[in-house]
């Protein structure tokens, strides 16, 4: 995948956060260990959010267990940066050529 096609997969999946009645907090955070997405809230949960995008097989397969040691190490130091009381979950957000869909709450 291409930073552009990485660029478009992250504004279609914020467009259809905000959509769904997402506030967006921060885009593309990054830490010394990776980087976060998007951050969002809604229902006073924080939604720390994988994009993922594929044309020829299910993006979900991109989500290793090693990006998600990233993805934790990155959310604690975010915490640690903006430390609040919500609750928090990983999600990873599909972009495809034919739809978007999210997976709430993912974890290995």
């Amino acid at each position: 995948m291409g930073l552009q096609e990485g660029l478009e997969a992250e504004n279609k999946a914020s467009f259809f956060l905000e959509k769904e009645g997402y506030t967006l907090l921060a885009r593309n955070f990054h830490s010394k260990f990776g980087e976060i997405d998007i951050i969002a809230l809604k229902d006073n949960i924080l939604h720390f959010c994988e994009v993922k995008f594929s044309e020829k097989y299910d993006p979900i397969l991109r989500i290793t267990a090693t990006k998600m040691a990233k993805i934790i190490k990155t959310i604690n130091y975010y915490l640690l940066l903006h430390p609040n009381s919500y609750d928090y979950q990983i999600d990873a957000i599909l972009v495809t050529p034919e739809k978007i869909e999210i997976i709430k709450n993912i974890s290995y």
